[in-house]
């Protein structure tokens, strides 16, 4: 693996392939399910299934934002405070990627009796509400399950939407990452929240309604388990877009282990590479913003401190293409394999697994 085509196309390949990738296809398996029953069902909705939140308008203007993630059973086994503030924060992150505030948490919990993990794990979700200013108002608790397991749920509101659905083609891609943190462990998980001061924390979230107040975004997503490319390939299939994005222009923590640059040949390099490409950062989000807009976009991101870079653009086609050094290789092409939308939703569909591993 000497080149840089070498290079590209194996940490593509590890992304298609990777757990990350896989847990978002698993959405397209029931996403058929969950058509309006009618239109006036239909009406009620601002977006349509695939966003990172329900969007409700509301009688006076705005909307009523509705977001839910439940965890997997290992992580809160083997980390209940963490799985308990993670689970807030990832809902919080799902409402200000729609350009909303946060209202309220609830949250439903099932542990075994006796244990302390349920203690932990709603210490850890106060700890998070805390952090951000939100209230936790109640749920519902099972002391009476073999394993344990969580689902939070956040209530938002919006002046104005930021959508998964309204990327255009010319629009410019910009990611946006605090990189203030540190890797969580042995996790893919990039944490610049738990030990970040608290006001920052909020006003950092609260900057993604402020741009779509403001109407100087409309379309984006916050990154999720699929990583930052990931995240994006999943705004690209609801807007009906495909895109061209450089490798090299992504920002990257100064003080990622093992981090040699994008061409390094090194397997610790390499290593390193594709653990940024499949991180789930606390403060992550992938924008598509008007060119007009993007001076201004990046300028407010630069005052908080938050890395804020071009990466790429908003094609007409369904090929989303990855560049490194004048290397050029095809992540996903939506013609031929849905991602997180039923499989009749995609032009010309097949049910070819884009994974060659």
């Amino acid at each position: 693996m000497n080149t840089a085509h070498d290079i590209l196309a194996s940490l593509l390949d590890a992304l298609r392939c990777g757990r990350g990738f896989a847990h978002k296809r698993d959405i397209a398996q029931v996403m058929g399910g969950l058509v309006a029953d009618d239109a006036a069902d239909a009406a009620r909705t601002a977006v349509p299934n695939g966003d990172d939140c329900a969007a409700l308008p509301l009688p006076g203007g705005g909307y009523q934002l509705l977001a839910i993630e439940g965890l997997m059973p290992d992580f809160v086994q083997q980390q209940p405070w963490f799985a308990g503030y993670s689970a807030v924060m990832v809902n919080l992150s799902d409402v200000a990627a729609m350009g909303g505030r946060p209202v309220a948490v609830v949250d439903a919990l099932w542990s075994s009796a006796g244990s302390a993990d349920a203690g932990r794990v709603i210490e850890g979700m106060q700890a998070a509400c805390r952090q951000y200013g939100v209230p936790l108002v109640g749920g519902h608790t099972n002391l009476h399950s073999a394993t344990p397991q969580l689902a939070v749920a956040v209530l938002g509101r919006a002046e104005r939407l930021i959508s998964s659905f309204a990327a255009r083609p010319d629009d410019r891609l910009l990611m946006a990452v605090d990189l203030r943190g540190a890797w969580e462990g042995d996790a893919p998980f990039w944490n610049a929240s738990t030990r970040a001061p608290a006001p920052r924390l909020q006003a950092d979230l609260a900057l993604l309604a402020e741009l779509a107040e403001e109407g100087l975004c409309d379309a984006g997503k916050d990154i999720s388990m699929a990583g930052a490319l990931g995240t994006l390939l999943m705004l690209l299939e609801c807007s009906g877009r495909g895109a061209r994005v450089r490798l090299d222009a992504l920002p990257v923590p100064p003080q990622a282990a093992g981090w040699r640059g994008w061409t390094d040949p090194a397997p610790a390099a390499q290593a390193a590479r594709l653990r940024w490409l499949s991180a789930f950062p606390s403060y992550g989000f992938v924008l598509s913003v008007r060119p007009e807009q993007v001076a201004a976009v990046t300028r407010r991101f630069a005052n908080r401190d938050i890395a804020c870079a071009d990466i790429g653009e908003v094609t007409a086609g369904t090929r989303f293409d990855v560049s490194l050094h004048g290397a050029t290789e095809a992540l996903w092409d939506l013609s031929r394999a849905g991602f997180i939308l039923p499989l009749r939703t995609t032009a010309h569909a097949a049910t070819e697994e884009p994974c060659h591993a």
